[in-house]
């Protein structure tokens, strides 16, 4: 127990401090981020030591369980291809070029219409696209108009990951708890967000238009844009069609490469290939090994003393709210949301209670925007800023995460308790 508990706390560790001081490598021509290759490495330990029997990880890999790895890596990949065709063919930033200029006679109504469009867009796509597709776009045209990106960077990754807690790639009976903590979680964001950023909000916006962007391949785009609305649909209804979510997705995926494969031959573009080459393979590595590391935990009873404590503590529906939802978000920045959301599972069943399932949801979304290893989209978020020349250090990510966490929260856990 105490060798898988050193192991996964070094490499927790070592996680933060290479997003902190290196989060990236350049070998030669190659650069590649160093938060899965630290992962990596922990995972490796643990079969090497026999901490965790390879045998028991090869059994876990292959179960069929909701949390089986491949399915959610199977699942967000296909997503984010899909989402990522949309963003090749530039429909992304023609809706934000659209919006922009449309609403631009201040920073207030352009403030108001992007943060409704982010909101609407990660419902209905995934929160990691639309951060990364966002991002260069903001800067852009920050630097245009003369005004300061922050404000706008920092609305754009809190609602982004506030309101992917109320279409998450699930069915109908999530949406049915959901749609109240997605409410107050949103209303609460914009409120703070507009108090905090009020001096900034207030200049001119010097430069009031974008450079208009036109969709070249028109139909291309609306085909790529109705698989995306058929799966989103057919994720909803998943639950009644008994079919998973990770094999709706996979088809959706394989339609789409299809005919971006034969549009590809027929043209002679490169289409498929941009599309393809933009997919987050790293990870596939990240998961794997988290998954490998949260599995040692599990294997060496670590998780039963977790759940055995907190059971101690969240005796009724309110300590469970709120003793699942603030765990989660300090796990979140410990091991990412996503090995997070594996680790509670776990811990969730052996205590199993709705307000304790939800309100781990509810944490691992808020909890992305306390510091960048909250989330992939964090760590890859701070990447661009850095690519785009904008100064936002990790301590001020934390300052502002500091701010809006426990408020949006707190707000977020009283709509689930009006629910439950």
């Amino acid at each position: 127990m105490i060798s898988s508990i050193v192991i996964a706390s070094l490499t927790c560790i070592s996680l933060v401090l290479c997003v902190l001081f290196k989060p990236r490598i350049k070998i030669k021509k190659f650069e590649f981020q160093t938060f899965w290759v630290v992962s990596l490495i922990g995972a490796l330990l643990l079969l090497i030591l026999r901490i965790l029997p390879f045998n028991v990880l090869f059994n876990n890999l292959l179960e069929d369980s909701v949390v089986n790895p491949f399915k959610i890596l199977i699942l967000f990949i296909c997503l984010s291809m899909i989402s990522i065709t949309l963003d090749c063919l530039g429909f992304f930033k023609y809706l934000a070029v659209k919006v922009a200029n449309k609403f631009n006679k201040s920073q207030y109504y352009l403030f108001f219409s992007l943060y409704i469009l982010i909101a609407l867009l990660t419902m209905f796509t995934s929160n990691d696209i639309v951060i990364l597709t966002f991002t260069p776009f903001i800067c852009y045209f920050a630097k245009n108009a003369k005004i300061s990106p922050i404000p706008f960077l920092v609305m754009q990754f809190i609602v982004a990951n506030t309101y992917s807690m109320a279409l998450y790639v699930n069915f109908l009976e999530y949406l049915k708890v959901m749609w109240l903590p997605t409410l107050f979680a949103g209303i609460t964001s914009l409120v703070l967000l507009l108090f905090v950023f009020r001096k900034q909000l207030s200049q001119k916006i010097v430069v009031s238009s974008c450079e208009e962007v036109k969709i070249e391949h028109k139909l291309l785009t609306g085909v790529s844009l109705s698989i995306l609305l058929i799966c989103t649909f057919m994720l909803a209804i998943s639950n009644y069609i008994n079919i998973e979510m990770w094999l709706i997705c996979l088809l959706c995926a394989f339609v789409l490469s299809l005919i971006l494969g034969i549009v590809s031959l027929c043209k002679g573009k490169k289409l498929l290939g941009d599309v393809y080459k933009r997919l987050p393979y790293n990870l596939i590595f990240f998961v794997l090994a988290m998954y490998t590391i949260v599995l040692s935990l599990e294997y060496n009873d670590v998780t039963v003393k977790i759940a055995e404590g907190v059971s101690r503590i969240a005796t009724t529906k309110y300590s469970q709210a709120l003793v699942y939802g603030s765990s989660s978000i300090v796990f979140d920045n410990l091991i990412n949301n996503i090995p997070m959301s594996i680790l509670f599972s776990s811990i969730v069943q052996l205590n199993f209670s709705q307000v304790a399932l939800y309100a781990v949801i509810i944490g691992s979304n808020i909890g992305a925007y306390l510091t960048p290893v909250g989330a992939l989209a964090g760590i890859m978020w701070m990447s661009i800023l850095k690519k785009q020349e904008i100064n936002y250090s990790f301590v001020q990510f934390v300052k502002y995460g500091v701010l809006f966490v426990p408020v949006i929260l707190i707000a977020s856990l009283v709509g689930l308790l009006i629910v439950l």
